[in-house]
C-alpha cells in the first residue's frame, strides 16, 4: 500500500520534501498555494511551497491523521485529463485524511477509556503519587490492541478495498496522462523538424 502511494507521488512529479524552502501560509490566500481546491485538506497544516515551484510538494505530517499532505502543482496548460487526475488525487487525499483523522481520534479515546477502566478495576488512579501518568504493561495493552482491531476489522477491510480501487484508477489515469504527454511531445517535435 505504501509503495503504491510512493510510486504515485513520484510519477506525478513530487520532487522535494517540505523543509527546504517551503513555508507556512499566513492566510487562506497563501501566496504560492493557489486556490483552496489546490491546498491540502489537512485540517490547517498551512504548508505552502514557494510560488515559483513547478513540482508537487509534500508537507509535514498532519497532527490528527499523521499523513503528509501534498500540495499539487497545477501547470498553466493543464489538459482535461491531467486535471481529472489531479482532482482525483486531491479528492483521494481528502478522503484518506478524513478516514485516518477519525480513526486515530477513535483509537486514542478508546485507549484512554481502556486504561482508565483497567486502572480503576485494580483500585489505581490515573496518576501515581509522583504525578506520573499510570500505565499498563504490554500484555494488558495487547488485549486492547487485539479488541480494537477485531472491532474495526470490517471498517479497515472496506477502507482497503476502496483504497486499492482509487489507486488503480489513479495509476490508470497516470498512464493515460503519460501517453497524452508523449503524443503531444511527438507532435511538437514533428512540427519543429518539419519547419
Amino acid at each position: 500500500m505504501a509503495a503504491a502511494v510512493r510510486a504515485a507521488a513520484a510519477a506525478a512529479g513530487a520532487r522535494r520534501l517540505a523543509g527546504g524552502g517551503g513555508r507556512r501560509c499566513r492566510s487562506s490566500a497563501g501566496g504560492g498555494c493557489g486556490p483552496a481546491a489546490e491546498r491540502p485538506e489537512s485540517g490547517g497544516s498551512g504548508f505552502c511551497p514557494p510560488a515559483h515551484s513547478r513540482n508537487d510538494w509534500i508537507g509535514p505530517p498532519d497532527k490528527s491523521s499523521n499523513l503528509r499532505p501534498v500540495v499539487f502543482y497545477v501547470p498553466p496548460n493543464e489538459s482535461l485529463l491531467e486535471r481529472r487526475l489531479r482532482e482525483l488525487r486531491q479528492e483521494t487525499q481528502a478522503w484518506n485524511q478524513q478516514f485516518w483523522a477519525r480513526q486515530n481520534a477513535s483509537f486514542q479515546q478508546e485507549k484512554e477509556e481502556f486504561i482508565y477502566s483497567r486502572l480503576k478495576a485494580k483500585g489505581l488512579k490515573m496518576r501515581d503519587e509522583t504525578g506520573q501518568k499510570a500505565t499498563l504493561n504490554a500484555e494488558e495493552m495487547a488485549d486492547f490492541y487485539k479488541d480494537f482491531l477485531s472491532k474495526n476489522f470490517r471498517k479497515h477491510m472496506h477502507y482497503n478495498r476502496d483504497w486499492y480501487k482509487r489507486n488503480f484508477t489513479i495509476t490508470f489515469l497516470m498512464g493515460q496522462v503519460a501517453l497524452e504527454r508523449a503524443l503531444r511531445w511527438l507532435r511538437w517535435k514533428k512540427k519543429n523538424i518539419g519547419n
